[in-house]
């Protein structure tokens, strides 16, 4: 059994990571999963992630609307690459096609 301060140190807090962290995104084989969280303010809100070896990754609704249009235009696109400019509300995705 391990101590408390072993614990400690290899305690990593859990965290939804963002669908611009990943190389590709393949659009017909992963799953859509929602989930409920607070803000800093202590509101709830809703957002959609996909999981891969067991880490979260959150996907923003602004991706999926380019993703929308995306596959309106080219039907066949089967992996896309999120990528990701700024911070905070200034933050600004663009997906490109692969």
């Amino acid at each position: 059994m391990a101590t408390i301060r072993e614990t400690a140190k290899a305690y990593q807090p859990p965290q939804t990571l963002n669908i611009a962290d990943l190389d590709s995104v393949d659009l017909d084989s992963l799953q859509v999963d929602e989930k409920e969280s607070k803000n800093q303010e202590g509101e709830t809100f809703k957002y959609k992630f996909v999981t891969i070896d067991g880490k979260e990754y959150r996907i923003p609704n602004t991706v999926f609307e380019e993703i929308q249009t995306i596959i309106g235009l080219k039907p066949e696109v089967k992996k896309v690459k999120v990528s990701k400019t700024g911070s905070g509300l200034g933050t600004r995705y663009k997906v490109q096609v692969l």
